[in-house]
């Protein structure tokens, strides 16, 4: 799958809903580090505790989990479109966020932006964005699947008016429809490679072809759905097989994401370029991705993505 063995890093994928097979197989496919946007779980969060533990979560346990497996985890911190629309729950959160955007490993604010594009949405999208200015951080913007295109327009012009720069803002899910608006305007314009869905990747390929690499970004958004989060390296794989060149799907599948979150000073290359230690007999508050009667491995993952183990008995 990664014959050149690349570094890929997927920008945007949710793995607090997939398991350590998923961590095994990205880090064997060149996934050398990965970006988890704070989201919707899948139903209606009730309580502002619930939100507090799962952006725990996501500084603590995952990034634990990952580094398990050799993959740096980084995340973005905030409050969903979605679930904006619960305008007294909604507040509470506001009031949580300045509590982690500023964590370690935290990269951005995200995703946020409009899903019904609805008022409620919009007032926290603007007070979000304010925050993202005051502490520096760059936004990663959730576009909505539907009225995607005005949507988005809306997104950048909203950004502007709150004085965030588009080299600040990565614009997510986008598509041939908004591609060009995007990247006309200076904002990173990120793709979701999805089975069946938003963006495939004979599409991506195509998106290459015409509008080059710049600015451009993969990822797979991976989560509770149907979704794949091999998606960046078959991305890759088929872009080199149609005949973009090594540079370009390297940064579209590397290091633009690298350019557009380093903004952040929370993530850079030196993170990765050094061998990886995996030692699976560290826990994370008391708690191990083992079960028992599993044998622990530790070792270094070198540069052509093999785990160079001593098995631990």
């Amino acid at each position: 799958m990664n014959p050149h063995n690349l570094m890929l890093i997927d920008p945007h994928i949710h793995m607090t809903s997939r398991t350590t097979d998923d961590y095994q197989r990205m880090r064997e496919a060149g996934i050398v580090a990965i970006i988890e946007p704070a989201f919707w779980l899948g139903q209606p969060r009730t309580e502002v505790g619930s939100f507090k533990d799962y952006f725990s979560s996501l500084v603590g346990w995952e990034r634990f989990r990952a580094s398990q497996f050799g993959i740096k985890h980084y995340c973005t911190i905030g409050l969903n479109s979605k679930e904006a629309n619960n305008e007294a729950l909604a507040e509470q959160v506001m009031e949580l966020l300045p509590l982690f955007v500023c964590k370690e490993g935290v990269v951005g604010i995200g995703e946020i932006g409009y899903d019904d594009q609805t008022p409620a949405e919009d007032r926290f999208f603007r007070a979000q964005l304010d925050l993202a200015r005051e502490v520096g951080l760059p936004v990663q913007i959730h576009t909505p699947h539907r009225d995607k295109k005005a949507g988005t327009i809306t997104s950048m012009e909203v950004c502007l008016e709150h004085g965030i720069a588009p080299h600040m803002v990565i614009v997510d899910h986008n598509n041939e429809e908004t591609v060009r608006d995007v990247l006309d305007r200076g904002f990173w314009a990120a793709f979701t490679i999805y089975p069946n869905s938003k963006m495939g990747n004979e599409r991506m390929v195509e998106v290459v072809k015409q509008y080059g690499s710049e600015r451009i970004i993969v990822n797979s958004s991976a989560d509770w759905g149907v979704s794949d989060p091999l998606s960046v390296p078959k991305t890759a794989s088929l872009m080199l097989e149609k005949g973009i060149s090594i540079e370009d799907v390297r940064k579209v599948c590397y290091q633009n994401a690298l350019d557009a979150f380093g903004q952040s000073g929370q993530m850079s290359e030196s993170d990765w370029l050094t061998p990886a230690t995996v030692d699976q007999r560290e826990k994370f508050s008391d708690n191990s991705i083992l079960r028992g009667g599993q044998t622990p491995v530790v070792g270094e993952i070198k540069a052509n993505n093999v785990l160079e183990s001593n098995i631990v008995r």
